[in-house]
């Protein structure tokens, strides 16, 4: 199987360290780069370095880690940010630039590899607690994107159903409900049936429908 190329670009040598570790201790992993600021992101670049998925620091001694977002799109590479930064701003700025993933240093090496895969996949690698602060940001309900029958879909997962139970309620196949389920995902930047109840469960109570 051909490996997953990674390039790091962090100005902390023992976090880009420990994130090689932990992602080549993993099968499908390999770092291609290592990068710690700008300059030596654009230069790898020009030297016509190569990877599948960037891991991207915003605070580097240059400037944010932001502004080289469109160089490493356009060489064709997926961009997960891995930041401290939580604030509401940074994340939706962070969005803006067109990143594919946000992550938190807290983050351990599972949560790190399946928001790698979640973005080879074409999805969003956000986790709930920062869509929540991307949407307060802006002020846009998430659920809000749904159609009336993914919401339905959605409110039907947050219960704890099954795809063949929902189906049954809905008179829909499993595999419309998992198509159904799947434009949801896409639509809320989430990777499993869980973060979509979270979310469900979260609005409802804020509604006090619950």
């Amino acid at each position: 199987m051909t490996p997953v190329r990674i390039l790091l670009v962090d100005d902390h040598p023992l976090l880009r360290l420990g994130v090689r570790r932990s992602l080549e201790s993993e099968e499908g992993f390999l770092v291609t780069g290592e990068c710690p600021d700008l300059a030596a992101a654009r230069a790898w670049l020009a030297e016509n370095g190569a990877a599948d998925v960037a891991i991207l620091d915003r605070s580097l001694p240059d400037g944010d880690g932001l502004e080289i977002v469109p160089l490493l799109k356009a060489a064709g590479m997926k961009v997960i940010v891995l930041t401290i930064e939580d604030d509401d701003g940074e994340i939706r700025a962070a969005v803006d630039a067109g990143v594919d993933g946000y992550l938190l240093k807290s983050s351990d090496t599972e949560q790190i590899t399946h928001a790698i895969g979640i973005v080879l996949q074409d999805a969003g690698a956000f986790p709930p607690a920062v869509v929540q602060k991307l949407t307060r940001a802006s002020g846009e309900d998430p659920l809000g994107r749904l159609s009336p029958r993914e919401l339905e879909i959605a409110e039907y997962v947050a219960q704890g159903y099954s795809n063949k139970v929902i189906g049954g309620k809905l008179n829909l196949s499993d595999n419309t409900v998992r198509n159904h389920l799947a434009n949801i995902m896409q639509k809320l930047g989430f990777h499993n049936r869980v973060q979509v109840a979270t979310l469900v469960l979260q609005h409802l109570k804020k509604s006090k429908r619950i």
